[in-house]
């Protein structure tokens, strides 16, 4: 197994997959130190979280270099992703406690209440795109509520997820609770179906997860899948249309493009369609794609070329079948995956860009007559994790992303992100569960009954 440069193409470094020999001892090993570390106070448990976050802190430019250099993330981005990971450990630090206190209710018992056990040793299987974000959103709150973690992230994103591992330990977290093993997809079944593992975590594709969802499912394990996405923009008629081409725009080309939450689909009535073309598309011929290492750099290479290719091959199948290319689409000769910021218009049903997750820096804009419209295209869709509608009228915005998009999460006048603050997950085909706030800590818990009489 190895790790490539996504801009030159360059290996970087080659690792020795895990037998499943030495992963049977270390979920063995994360099972008898989670036995322990489930007795500890909350507030033993803070002090190594908030030791985390200041490691992430301190170190949060040497992160973003190896971020650069495995998955092509642009610098700043990369110190943003260092910097969110410490905010949610000192979140979980400081509400963990609150949230998980037991719950008083009054029926006919002397006392009844619930309460909330940690479950065991969880597994974390993990993508590439926010190698650090992803799974400290996860290990946070687990931790925190008594978890114990084993780690299984994307090929190309080894080196991360060995530095999650040396970081936590340089915290003074036991080491056998939280392990990073080096394993192929083709030989997670097994790990996935360990005794030894209470329950799975995912983040990636829906492929991915009906498939893990599928073998955790043989023995009766929880699971919370955070899927593919493809996200729809409504812009009404009587939006802020400046406002909204340049929130449009940071969205779709947020990592590279390269974002389960990044807009992906723009929904646009009529009688403002050519004005927020014309202000978007000046927007995205602003970017400039290039070298993840040079700080003006707005869109890096893709983090793969067969991810790359893949996206190339959708955007040739939807002006196949009627799209128009306005900006970018063809495919760069040079070395490395890169892949220009593309806009496609004139997209409809049974085209990729409208079917599909775009997975890199391609827009997609759909014209509609009116709201109603907007809201059926919207929802036309197998995805359900995040959407987003621009108006200025608040109270109208509202109503819709309250009450008529189909998605876990809903914005207005404002793109789609994750919040240690607010639960986060989708619908449909985006997956189930809920990472994040209260709702994500208690995903991974027994939620248990006690009466007493």
């Amino acid at each position: 197994m190895k790790t490539i440069n996504p801009a030159t193409g360059q290996t970087l470094k080659e690792y020795e997959e895990m037998n499943m020999e030495d992963i049977d001892s270390i979920i063995q090993g994360a099972n008898e130190e989670q036995r322990e570390w489930k007795k500890k106070s909350f507030n033993v448990r803070a002090g190594y979280l908030k030791k985390i976050a200041d490691i992430l802190k301190q170190r949060k430019h040497e992160l973003a270099e190896l971020m650069a250099k495995e998955m092509g993330k642009p610098l700043a981005q990369g110190v943003s992703e260092a910097e969110k990971c410490a905010w949610v450990c000192e979140y979980y630090a400081e509400n963990a406690e609150a949230f998980l206190d037991d719950d008083v209710i009054e029926t006919d018992a002397k006392k009844s209440f619930v309460t909330f056990n940690p479950l065991g040793v969880v597994l974390a299987i993990m993508p590439w795109n926010f190698p650090f974000w992803q799974l400290f959103r996860f290990a946070a709150p687990a931790l925190m509520a008594g978890n114990g973690a084993i780690l299984k992230h994307s090929q190309n994103s080894t080196g991360c997820a060995l530095e999650i591992e040396s970081i936590i330990h340089e915290a003074g977290v036991p080491k056998d609770l939280f392990r990073t093993i080096i394993r192929g997809k083709s030989g997670m079944k097994e790990v996935i179906q360990h005794k030894g593992v209470a329950a799975v975590t995912l983040t990636g594709s829906t492929r991915a997860g009906k498939a893990v969802a599928a073998q955790a499912g043989e023995t009766l394990k929880k699971t919370v899948l955070e899927l593919g996405g493809s996200d729809p923009y409504i812009i009404l008629e009587d939006a802020d249309i400046s406002r909204a081409a340049e929130t449009c725009a940071t969205s779709r080309l947020i990592n590279s493009g390269q974002s389960c939450i990044a807009a992906k689909r723009f929904i646009v009535t009529e009688k403002v369609y050519n004005k927020f073309v014309e202000e978007f598309t000046q927007i995205m011929k602003s970017k400039k794609v290039g070298d993840p290492f040079e700080e003006d750099t707005d869109v890096g290479p893709q983090a793969r070329v067969d991810l790359r290719d893949e996206l190339h091959e959708q955007v040739q199948k939807s002006v196949e079948n009627g799209a128009k290319i306005t900006l970018g689409g063809q495919k760069p000769e040079s070395d490395g995956a890169y892949y220009p910021i593309t806009i496609l218009e004139d997209v409809g049903p049974g085209m990729p860009a409208y079917e599909e997750e775009l997975f890199g820096p391609v827009a997609a804009i759909i014209k509609v007559k009116d709201e109603s419209e907007a809201i059926r295209v919207a929802n036309d869709t197998i995805f359900g994790l995040g959407a987003a509608v621009f108006s200025q009228d608040e109270e109208r915005a509202e109503h819709i992303a309250a009450y008529e998009l189909e998605a876990g999460c809903c914005f207005v006048n404002e793109f789609v992100k994750s919040d240690p603050r607010l639960p986060f997950g989708g619908i449909k085909q985006s997956g189930y569960g809920r990472e994040l706030s209260l709702y994500g800590i208690r995903e991974f818990v027994n939620t248990k009954t006690v009466y007493v009489n």
